[in-house]
């Protein structure tokens, strides 16, 4: 089976390529450039993974305009990164262009690394919205494209322990895009308690 992986730099969107690989799926990363703030360091660290991992370089799709266009603390220093942190269809954006790219790729699903919802915080984050973007996109692809989150019964802990396994380390999911993690954007907030 070959399959799309939206991924990022950061440690779920990584075990969830890790994961994939060990069960011996065909994948296409797709790394989705929207005008984030933490692009640069999120790709850094992406590339840098991948490459030690054994995982397929990631594919890079600009679409920098959007994150122009709409403003939100995730792509503009002048907004608060944390108040400000929801950018609309941010998901959608990237399973759109995750499903044209597998379209492309003669692959049948998308995979995003969607964690349970029951500590999401938009309303782009849940099983809900998943089963109904995957209809509306099979439906605009006119052939039954699958939409998948294999991380959706993990929690960020549980994320963490499973990385530590399989090795996962120096990824970046900060989104004020600093070298150092700010500790106060949704990202950073999700490891408050967790190391050790």
């Amino acid at each position: 089976m070959s399959i799309v992986t939206l991924v990022s730099g950061g440690l779920d969107s990584t075990l969830m390529a890790v994961l994939a690989q060990e069960e011996g799926l065909e994948q296409h990363p797709l790394f989705v450039d929207y005008g984030q703030l933490n692009k640069d360091r999120e790709l850094d660290a992406c590339q840098a993974n991948f490459g030690r991992l054994g995982l397929p370089a990631p594919t890079i799709i600009s679409l920098g305009g959007y994150g122009a266009l709409l403003s939100s603390g995730l792509t503009d220093p002048a907004r608060d990164v944390f108040m400000d942190a929801f950018l609309p269809c941010r998901n959608m954006l990237f399973l759109t262009a995750g499903a044209a790219y597998a379209y492309q790729c003669r692959s049948s699903a998308v995979a995003i690394g969607l964690l349970d919802e029951a500590a999401s915080l938009f309303p782009d984050q849940t099983q809900e919205f998943l089963s109904q973007a995957e209809g509306v996109l099979s439906t605009a692809l006119g052939v039954p494209m699958r939409l998948v989150a294999p991380l959706m019964s993990f929690s960020k802990a549980d994320v963490v322990r499973a990385a530590r396994t399989k090795g996962i380390e120096h990824t970046y999911s900060c989104h004020a895009g600093t070298k150092a993690p700010c500790g106060g954007c949704v990202a950073c907030r999700e490891y408050e308690g967790l190391e050790g």
